[in-house]
């Protein structure tokens, strides 16, 4: 079945941890099951770790776009916007752990002076992770390591003891970004933009929305809504208002047992009709079909 991921009211994802008392977030999962392949952009406050076992996939963060193969990996910042996807509907084996920074922070002193530099360096949305490189792979390793771990009785204590020598790692071989360039600036100022209108996106949703509304939400003209939904989603905010209710309705579809046009004009589709067309050209399949299908033993 289809993941879906849920997420928060300022559009930052909720995060299921795998115990809630420890901020520790571990899952092996295949592309082909988001619906799409692709998985909705978003952000949050944990430090993100992929690793591919196999296929490939294309990852962006905040608008900048990655390929990662086999073997490679990829560190995301705290509160970056990003997404993985495959525009041609490729598979990839991946391994995803997030971690949130509290982790790293026993003391005052340990956040001031080796947390807080790290994720508020503007110069480091990201790190991509080459096997060619000695502790870039050190790195990648860990996340194998922490999926094998995952379950085992003393799993927070090794999860810690991980991310440690993770972070240890960066703070040894990046460089501290005191003096950001004004792109840099003006690219979080950006960034900034764009999550102002997706949270309007999700707030709104289910009423009627213009592409004027949207716009208004980021305080800018409708051309640089478009040109920010284009660099940051790679699609027009018509399109990106589309897909999250599409996203909302599946929610409903296979958690709840209401008719399908109830379903379409409460996540702001004007007609059953219009809604199942729309979901089938995203899903392949209709949504009495897709239910049908979770429905089968």
């Amino acid at each position: 079945m289809p993941i879906i991921m849920e997420l928060d009211e300022n559009y930052s994802e909720k995060i299921c941890y795998d115990i809630p008392s420890y901020p520790a977030y571990i899952r092996r999962g295949l592309l082909s099951q988001y619906p799409n392949y692709s998985a909705p952009n978003h952000w949050h406050d944990d430090i993100e770790l992929i690793a591919v076992l196999s296929g490939e996939m294309e990852y962006s963060v905040n608008g900048e776009l990655l390929k990662l193969k086999k073997g490679q990996g990829l560190l995301v910042n705290a509160g970056q916007m990003h997404f993985g996807f495959s525009h041609q509907k490729k598979e990839c084996d991946f391994i995803c752990v997030l971690l949130h920074p509290v982790l790293l922070c026993p003391l005052p002193s340990y956040e001031r002076d080796f947390v807080n530099p790290v994720i508020h360096n503007k110069g480091l949305p990201y790190f991509l992770l080459k096997p060619e490189i000695p502790w870039e792979k050190d790195i990648y390793d860990k996340i194998l390591y922490l999926y094998d771990i995952r379950k085992e009785k003393t799993a927070p204590l090794k999860i810690l003891a991980a991310f440690a020598r993770i972070w240890e790692l960066l703070c040894e071989n990046i460089s501290a970004d005191k003096n950001p360039a004004e792109k840099k600036i003006q690219e979080n100022r950006d960034l900034l933009i764009v999550k102002n209108m997706a949270r309007f996106i999700q707030k709104n949703y289910m009423e009627k929305i213009s592409l004027a509304d949207i716009a208004a939400a980021g305080a800018v003209g409708q051309s640089k809504c478009c040109k920010l939904f284009a660099r940051f989603f790679f699609q027009s905010p018509t399109m990106y208002l589309t897909q999250h209710r599409l996203t909302k309705s599946m929610e409903l579809l296979l958690n709840t047992d209401l008719p399908i046009i109830e379903i379409a004009l409460s996540t702001g589709f004007n007609s059953a009709s219009y809604y199942t067309e729309t979901f089938r050209k995203w899903m392949g399949k209709t949504p009495t079909q897709l239910r049908k299908a979770k429905a089968s033993p």
